[in-house]
């Protein structure tokens, strides 16, 4: 039997703390996304502006199915919405023949606070922003 290596000690406890860190700072975020989104609600409709049925895209990006969830859709891709339940939601789907017929059940997402990030310049923005051009009828 090998003695323990402290280096390898020291790197596993150094990995586990860093996961246990980033899972703090999302869950931070979740909360902070979670509480802009509910703002955006509020605001939608102290606006008077309509929600209206969300339509999810399948992955081929040209079939459209029917959901049960009424919102407000934030892009003009319709790649995700906020529903009237004050959940964020991604709306595309794997492409399906039965969907067409009896529609797609959504499962809300946690909201991210900047949507696209990693992409290339100018194709992200912060959830606030994102949410603050639908309000003001831009998205």
């Amino acid at each position: 039997m090998t003695a323990p290596d402290p280096w390898t000690d020291r790197r596993r406890h150094a990995a586990t703390e860093h996961a246990a860190a980033h899972r703090r700072e999302r869950a931070v975020d979740g909360e902070r996304a979670r509480s802009v989104v509910a703002d955006f609600v509020q605001a939608a409709i102290r606006l008077g502006i309509a929600p209206a049925p969300l339509r999810a895209r399948g992955y081929d990006g040209r079939s459209t199915y029917r959901t049960r969830l009424r919102g407000w859709a934030l892009h003009t891709d319709g790649r995700m919405a906020v529903g009237t339940d004050g959940e964020f939601y991604l709306l595309t789907v794997p492409t399906s023949w039965w969907a067409h017929v009896v529609g797609v059940h959504l499962e809300p997402h946690d909201p991210p606070l900047q949507i696209g990030r990693g992409a290339g310049d100018g194709e992200s923005i912060a959830l606030s922003e994102l949410l603050d051009r639908r309000l003001a009828g831009n998205a």
